[in-house]
């Protein structure tokens, strides 16, 4: 089977999601949409705890009812939905056709298409990639299965918890399990500070009353059938551990919430240029990928703090694939962004410095009072606190874009 479409959009998640949405009110009307599960919203449905739309939509929701309100507006266009749809395959054409393959329920199909917005999201990293050794009983999860168990399937996973990672994802998953009745033995963390906001330490942890282990880490898992306890080493400050300061905790499950990868597999194999700082695609100011006509939108360009961000993006990729379908995109010379103090990744990586640029970025250590400053405009922008776990979005004019007469910018964040 093979359909032709202008537009196909990869991913049913809030980026994917929103840029449809978007796409189909710019007028673009022969959409298609790919999503591998039978569901639509990505990691939505599962994230029953408030905190998503505050931006976006101006409301307090919680996961699934932002998802809904994605697929109502969704309902209303005529984009058409290929659910349970696998895309294992881009090829870009010199005409600058492109041919996705796919899979579908088993079957093979190839769709064509004029522009492609790319928003397959991320995936959690495995005990193995943060060198945690040891036996392999049942009760390891990652925070992502352990949501799923719990929060679609009703099953409680364990009794007796220990959680590694403290970002957000993983202070909010010691709250769920605290308030399903079970025991948090501790939240593991190797930097020496907390990986998530101040508001979910206090919120998830202080308020439950769980230990924070700060500048330590999980070195084995122990067990026969089923996880017994993990083995616990602090850190020096190059991560190295510590002789004679190891613990033991008794526990049941462990619940690793130790970072997020872009989903990138495709694109690469398509040829795209990869930025090792975010581990998403490298992108001008229209989200446009190394590769003409598809764009990048959400955690699969750069793992977000918010789902706003996410949805924000998409509709951003959504206006570029809509320029590119209808007249192209001008052919401009691209000015580099380039990291200077203190920023571990900023995107986009490129600016044409023709339009306002919403820029998205981390902090490499946490520091007080700064500013995040683009230096050869002269522009700065004021941060009471930066964190790396916090990501700082800033737009910057077209206006104060055009007084960048380098081949490039640099980010810096400097004490004030």
């Amino acid at each position: 089977m093979e359909e032709n479409y202008d537009l196909a959009i990869i991913g049913g998640g809030p980026a994917g999601l929103a840029s449809s949405i978007k796409a189909w009110d710019l007028g673009i009307e022969s959409i298609v949409l790919f999503e591998e599960s039978n569901l639509l919203g990505g990691v939505l449905p599962q994230c029953i705890h408030p905190g998503f739309g505050l931006h976006y939509f101006r409301e307090d929701l919680t996961g699934p009812e932002f998802a809904a309100k994605l697929i109502d507006r969704l309902k209303n266009t005529g984009v058409k939905i290929l659910s349970g749809s696998y895309a294992e395959r881009l090829e870009v054409r010199s005409s600058g056709e492109k041919k996705i393959l796919g899979y579908r329920y088993g079957e093979a199909f190839r769709v064509k298409c004029r522009a492609v917005i790319y928003a397959a999201g991320c995936r959690e990293r495995s005990r193995f990639e943060v060198n945690i050794l040891g036996d392999r009983p049942a009760g390891v999860y990652t925070a992502g299965e352990a949501q799923t168990l719990m929060d679609i399937y009703g099953i409680l996973p364990g009794s007796e918890i220990v959680v590694v990672g403290s970002g957000d994802v993983g202070l909010i998953m010691a709250r769920r399990f605290a308030l399903e009745g079970a025991d948090v033995k501790a939240v593991v963390e190797v930097m020496p500070y907390p990986g998530g906001l101040t508001r979910n330490i206090v919120q998830c942890l202080e308020d439950f009353h769980i230990p924070l282990y700060l500048s330590c880490m999980v070195t084995e898992i122990k067990g026969l059938r089923r996880v017994e306890g993990v083995r616990i080493v602090k850190v020096d400050e190059n991560f190295n551990p510590i002789r004679g300061s190891e613990n033991y905790l008794k526990c049941d499950a462990v619940i690793l919430a130790v970072g997020l990868k872009p989903r990138v597999d495709l694109l690469i194999k398509a040829g795209a240029l990869i930025d090792e700082a975010t581990g998403g695609p490298v992108v001008n100011d229209w989200l446009e990928t190394t590769i003409p006509g598809v764009f990048a939108a959400g955690n699969v360009l750069v793992i977000n703090d918010l789902v706003d961000y996410a949805a924000e993006q998409g509709e951003r990729a959504a206006e570029s694939a809509a320029r590119f379908i209808r007249e192209g995109l001008p052919a401009l010379k691209f000015k580099r962004v380039i990291l200077g103090r203190n920023v571990r990744l900023i995107v986009p990586h490129l600016v044409s410095c023709v339009q306002d640029v919403i820029f998205y970025g981390r902090v490499g250590k946490p520091e007080e009072n700064v500013q995040v400053r683009f230096e050869e405009i002269g522009r700065a922008f004021k941060l009471p606190i930066a964190r790396p776990s916090e990501m700082f979005r800033f737009k910057v004019s077209a206006e104060d874009l055009m007084k960048l007469h380098n081949e490039k910018m640099t980010v810096n964040v400097v004490k004030v």
